[in-house]
């Protein structure tokens, strides 16, 4: 495979960027400030790595007009130097391009209906009244299952499962490993005995949304499951039925959202956040690393919980007082009282 490169002055124009420097040179590839050669790319996006930049050996760097004085190469100004990364790390994705076709070992029923210009990998499952959309490529070892859709332009990763009935948007990337729709954690009580409660709600998703390898979202109980457009869900990740998420939130690896929640739109959740059951979470929260959440959060801001590690030494002295902090409240209010009297 011939390895592409491509002028600075052409990358400049699609990014949007000021060039300074040379138009003509030519990039092959993207890499770190300290590992990048001289027919790489590089970016600066954090403060943190400006020490690298004087001795950096890359073609070109991208970065923010304000950081800009010192050049030591060609550069590439922008105001978000993080997303013009984004937007050229697609250029040098070395991922193979699935070809349109279903592979002779998949199982497809006949009722499913795939769009021409979609692939279906090695022995994956298409099971009945499936509807696959234009360009949409599904990996090897999938399942999806009965009535399920996906829109335009979507990738399924390879070990997929899609229960019966989901839904998906367009241009949504789903990793390996990831289950979507599968039952959630549903009984009724009696007497000590749990009984299975069936599950008939769907998972919706919509465009644009990513779920990482290995995470569940369950279907509805009764109602749907729903992320919005835009959601980028991190690996190992636990949504519970009849969640629904709103817009452009993302949420970081171990995760776990319980029962009926309502998340706003514009959240940012940490890894292993914690979110209890049946609560309401406003637009533009942000939940630092290890949050738990039991209660309604009504206002955007930014929430935290919980206590950063100490020596066991040390921690084991702060459990002690975190017991005795109801007594000291206590013993405090009656000193108050008495104060006044």
């Amino acid at each position: 495979m011939t390895e592409a490169t491509y002028r600075l002055g052409e990358i400049a124009k699609a990014l949007g960027a000021e060039l300074r420097g040379d138009p003509e040179i030519r990039v092959s590839g993207l890499a770190t400030l300290e590992a990048a050669g001289p027919d790489q790319l590089s970016f600066l996006a954090n403060p943190a790595y400006a020490k690298h930049l004087s001795n950096t050996r890359a073609a070109a760097v991208i970065l923010s007009p304000a950081a800009a004085a010192d050049r030591p190469t060609n550069v590439l100004l922008l105001d978000n130097p993080y997303l013009g990364y984004a937007r050229l790390s697609h250029w040098f994705d070395p991922a193979p391009v699935a070809p349109p076709g279903i592979h002779p070992s998949a199982v497809v029923d006949a009722s499913a209906t795939i769009a021409v210009s979609a692939s279906i990998g090695p022995n994956t499952v298409i099971e009945a009244d499936v509807v696959i959309g234009d360009q949409v490529a599904i990996g090897p070892g999938c399942i999806i299952g009965a009535r399920t859709s996906i829109g335009p332009g979507s990738i399924i990763r390879p070990r997929v499962t899609l229960a019966h009935d989901v839904v998906v948007g367009q241009r949504c990337h789903i990793l390996s490993g990831a289950v979507i729709g599968s039952d959630g954690f549903g009984f009724a009580n009696e007497k000590g005995q749990w009984h299975r409660i069936a599950q008939l709600g769907r998972v919706v998703l919509g465009d644009d949304v990513e779920v990482g390898a290995n995470t569940t979202i369950d279907r509805g109980a009764l109602d749907d499951t729903v992320i919005g457009n835009g959601v980028k869900l991190d690996n190992l990740i636990q949504i519970a039925h009849n969640v629904r998420i709103g817009d452009h939130s993302a949420m970081a690896a171990m995760v776990g959202i319980a029962g009926s929640t309502r998340i706003g739109s514009h959240c940012v959740f940490g890894g292993a956040a914690g979110v209890a059951g049946h609560l309401e979470i406003a637009n533009q929260v942000h939940l630092t690393g290890m949050t738990l959440v039991t209660g309604d959060i009504r206002e955007p801001g930014v929430y935290s919980s919980g206590t950063s590690a100490d020596t066991n030494r040390q921690w084991r002295k702060n459990a002690v007082r975190f017991r005795q902090l109801d007594t000291l409240a206590r013993r405090i209010k009656e000193l108050e009282k008495k104060s006044k009297g």
